[in-house]
């Protein structure tokens, strides 16, 4: 059901008919905060799993920023919506979640997850007093592939953010974040 609930969350961005319900930070109801933090931390754990450059990162960061499932529908028009918990260490110290729209070819579904490593502090500062962060405006995200997995080592992090998708399923090719917006929410009792 909470699948469901997303795949309708992103066909409403595309067809533009959520408007202010979903994109504004003040009226979102998010899923309960039991489920976003357990399920932020299974996502992390499956990423550091798959990608040992990850959990590496990870002891580097100031915070980590984890969405465990974005859904993104479209035909013509497209939008995605996930929720995630922001960490700090191991304390889970805020909720969010990653909205998107798009135009051009494109039909079918897919879900992914993904993973921003807030490495320095005009990141995090950027993200606790922005009224939201578009993905592309503001602070530098990196978003890291295989290739580019690789080469990164603690000793050559030297941007404000590295992103990580994983879990990618369904019939959409590609995922990008780039425009992505993401906002603050408050997570159900």
């Amino acid at each position: 059901m909470k699948r469901f609930g997303s795949i309708i969350a992103a066909v409403a961005v595309a067809l533009g008919t959520a408007g202010p319900v979903l994109l504004s930070a003040n009226t979102v109801q998010a899923a309960s905060a039991e489920d976003l933090n357990r399920d932020s931390r299974q996502a992390l754990e499956t990423l550091y799993a798959s990608n040992p450059t990850a959990a590496v990162i990870s002891k580097r960061a100031r915070a980590i920023l984890v969405f465990p499932n974005v859904v993104k529908a479209g035909l013509v028009f497209g939008g995605s919506y996930g929720e995630g918990a922001l960490m700090r260490g191991n304390q889970v110290t805020g909720y969010y979640n990653s909205v998107a729209g798009s135009w051009g070819l494109q039909a079918g579904a897919q879900s992914y997850g993904y993973v921003v490593f807030l490495m320095s502090k005009k990141a995090l500062t950027y993200l606790d007093h922005s009224g939201g962060w578009e993905i592309g405006v503001g602070p530098t995200v990196v978003v890291v592939n295989e290739g580019l997995a690789k080469n990164l080592s603690s000793s050559t992090l030297k941007d404000d953010a590295y992103a990580f998708i994983f879990n990618q399923q369904g019939l959409m090719a590609g995922v990008s974040i780039e425009g992505t917006k993401i906002s603050h929410i408050h997570p159900k009792p």
